[in-house]
């Protein structure tokens, strides 16, 4: 099963939008907010053991809302 299946994404705690769980050129995870650009930190992996252990903790990170957003003054 994919990660991306595997790993459900609540809707972002600022506007609603859908989350989507991102891989940075093979280093780190994070979920982003397709609508407003609010996102988790990224976490960061070296081997591919930790890779998916790195997607389960940005995707629980959006999910408890503990997530930075964009543009704060908006």
């Amino acid at each position: 099963m994919d990660l991306f299946e595997k790993l459900p994404l609540q809707d972002c705690p600022y506007c609603g939008g859908a989350g989507l769980l991102e891989e940075e050129n093979g280093w780190c995870w994070y979920v982003m907010c397709v609508d407003c650009g609010s996102q988790t930190a990224p976490f960061e992996y070296k081997t591919p053991a930790e890779r998916e252990e790195a997607a389960r903790k940005a995707a629980h990170l959006w999910n408890i809302g503990k997530v930075v957003r964009a543009n704060p003054n908006e």
